[in-house]
C-alpha cells in the first residue's frame, strides 16, 4: 500500500513539475556588486571582467531610462560567453521588463517579410505599463453560508466580510460560489473580490486565526486583518507589449490569435491607431512606456535589407534596446559583395557600442565547469574535473560540457554516484569533438559520396580546412 502510494506521489511531481537544464540556467544575472564592479564567480557567471563591467553599466542605463534606441554589439570568438552576458542582462532587468531573443536566421524562416519580422520582434520589446483604478472589496471571511435547493439544484449563499473597523453580509450568486469552493476559501482567510469582474483573490490567512490549527504548511501565508471601509479603490498596473495590443486589435479573435501563433503580417494603420491611443494615455498619466530589450543572436546572419531597417528604427522614438552578437571577423556582408568588420556595414557598426569577449584561462573553465556540475546536480571527482578543463581547452567548452550528462550516465550505470574519469574518458571514445571528426572525414574521405577533397590541389584543401 506503502508503495502504490509513493509511485502514485512520484507520478504527480513529473505531471505538475517539469524540469529541464538549458545551456544558459544556471545564469541568475550579471554577477555585480553595488558598484558595478564584477565578481569573478558569482551569479552563474564566470570570468570576462570587463564585458561584465561594460553590460553593468548599459544596464543601469536602461534602468535609468538613458538608452532607448540605442544597440549593443557583443563581439567574440565562439564559446566566450557572448549569450549568457544578454542572458544575464535580461535575469538582472527582471520581469516587468521586456526581453525578447531570437536568432538573425529566423526572420528568413517566417511567412512574412524580413521587415515585418523584424518590426513584430521590436513591438514585443517595448512595453506598456497601464494604470488602471480598481473597485475591491477586502476583508476577513467570518463566516460563508452555502445552499442548495432540493428541487432544482441551484446554490445560493451569503458571505460574511469584516475589517477592523467594520463587518458586512454580501449575497452570492452561483459563480461566485463556484469561485469560493475553487480557492478552497474558509473562515479565516483575507479575501478581495473584484466588483467589475467578480474575481475573488485569496491573500492568506488572517494572524488571529494563527492558533486555529497545530499544523501548517509551509506556504501559508498570514496577513493582517485589513482596516478601514470594506470598499475600496485600488490602483492596478498591467504591463502589456505593444505586439500584444497589435494582434489583438488586428482582427476581431486577435486575443485567441495570440496564443495559437497565427499572427500573420499587421496593416501600418493598425499599428498607427494603437501608437496614438498610447500617445494619448501617456498624457492623460494612464500609461507608461517601457524600453525593453531585443537580443539578436548570430545578427551576421541579417542581410543589407534588415540593416537598412535597423539603421532607422533605431532612431524612432519607440525603440528598444537591441543587443546583438555575433562571432564572425571580417567577413562579407550577405546581400552585397563587400566585406564588413562582423558582417556589419560600416553604417550600422558606427551606431552601435561594441562590448568584446576574450578566451577563457584553464582556471576560469574549470570554474564553469564546476558550476554546470551543480546546476545538473553532477557530483564529479577532483581528477574528472581536471580532465573535463583539459579536454575544453584543447577542443572547445561547448563539447566539454556535453560530456558532463553523458559521463554522469556512465558512472550511474555503474552504480557509482560520483562521475569519475574513468566515466569521461569512455564518453569521450564514444563522442568526437570538431577536430576528430574532421580527421576522420580527411582520413575516410574517398569512400563517402560525392568526395571533392581527391580533386583539388592540396593548397585548395590547406585554405578548406581553414575555414572549417
Amino acid at each position: 500500500m506503502a508503495t502504490a502510494m509513493n509511485t502514485k506521489v512520484e507520478e504527480v511531481k513529473d505531471l505538475t513539475r517539469i524540469e529541464r537544464t538549458g545551456a544558459h540556467s544556471h545564469i541568475r544575472g550579471l554577477g555585480l556588486d553595488d558598484s558595478l564592479e564584477p565578481r569573478n564567480v558569482s551569479q552563474g557567471m564566470v570570468g570576462q571582467l570587463e564585458a561584465r563591467r561594460a553590460a553593468g553599466i548599459i544596464l543601469q542605463m536602461i534602468k535609468e531610462g538613458k538608452i532607448a534606441g540605442r544597440a549593443i554589439l557583443i563581439g567574440g570568438q565562439p564559446g566566450t560567453g557572448k549569450t549568457a552576458i544578454a542572458m544575464g542582462m535580461a535575469k538582472s532587468l527582471g520581469e516587468d521588463v521586456p526581453f525578447t531573443m531570437m536568432a538573425g536566421s529566423e526572420i528568413f524562416s517566417l511567412e512574412m517579410s524580413k521587415t515585418e519580422a523584424l518590426i513584430q520582434a521590436f513591438r514585443k520589446s517595448i512595453g506598456v505599463r497601464i494604470k488602471e483604478e480598481a473597485e475591491i472589496i477586502e476583508g476577513e471571511v467570518v463566516e460563508i453560508e452555502i445552499d442548495k435547493s432540493v428541487t432544482s439544484g441551484q446554490k445560493t449563499g451569503k458571505i460574511t466580510l469584516k475589517t477592523t473597523e467594520m463587518e458586512t453580509v454580501y449575497d452570492l450568486g452561483a459563480k461566485m460560489i463556484d469561485a469560493i469552493q475553487k480557492e478552497k476559501i474558509i473562515t479565516g482567510d483575507i479575501i478581495t473580490i473584484d466588483k467589475a469582474s467578480g474575481k475573488i483573490s485569496k491573500l492568506g490567512r488572517s494572524f488571529a486565526r494563527s492558533g486555529d490549527y497545530d499544523a501548517m504548511g509551509a506556504q501559508t501565508r498570514f496577513v493582517q486583518c485589513p482596516e478601514g471601509e470594506l470598499q475600496k479603490r485600488k490602483e492596478v498596473v498591467h504591463t502589456v507589449t505593444l505586439h500584444e495590443i497589435d494582434v489583438i486589435n488586428s482582427r476581431a479573435q486577435g486575443f485567441i490569435a495570440l496564443f495559437a501563433g497565427d499572427i500573420g503580417e499587421i496593416k501600418p494603420e493598425v499599428r498607427e491607431q494603437i501608437d496614438q491611443k498610447v500617445a494619448e494615455w501617456r498624457e492623460e498619466g494612464r500609461a507608461e512606456i517601457v524600453p525593453g530589450v531585443l537580443f539578436i543572436d548570430e545578427v551576421h546572419m541579417l542581410d543589407i535589407e534588415c540593416f537598412s531597417y535597423l539603421n532607422r528604427a533605431l532612431e524612432s522614438e519607440q525603440a528598444p534596446i537591441v543587443i546583438m552578437a555575433t562571432n564572425r571577423g571580417i567577413t562579407k556582408i550577405r546581400g552585397t559583395n563587400y566585406k564588413g568588420p562582423h558582417g556589419l556595414p560600416l553604417d550600422l557598426l558606427d551606431r552601435l557600442l561594441i562590448i568584446t569577449t576574450k578566451p577563457y584561462t584553464e582556471d576560469e573553465t574549470l570554474k564553469i565547469l564546476q558550476t554546470r556540475c551543480q546546476e545538473e546536480d553532477v557530483e564529479a571527482t577532483e581528477a574528472a574535473e581536471d580532465l573535463l578543463s583539459k579536454i575544453a581547452m584543447e577542443t572547445s567548452l561547448r563539447y566539454a560540457i556535453h560530456l558532463i550528462t553523458a559521463a554522469n550516465l556512465v558512472a550511474r550505470r555503474r552504480k557509482s554516484p560520483t562521475m569519475d574519469v574513468e566515466d569521461i574518458r569512455r564518453v569521450y571514445n564514444l563522442f568526437v569533438d570538431i577536430k576528430r571528426s574532421t580527421q576522420f572525414l580527411i582520413d575516410y574521405q574517398k569512400e563517402f559520396l560525392f568526395s571533392e577533397i581527391a580533386e583539388d590541389s592540396p593548397k585548395k584543401e590547406e585554405d578548406k580546412m581553414a575555414d572549417i
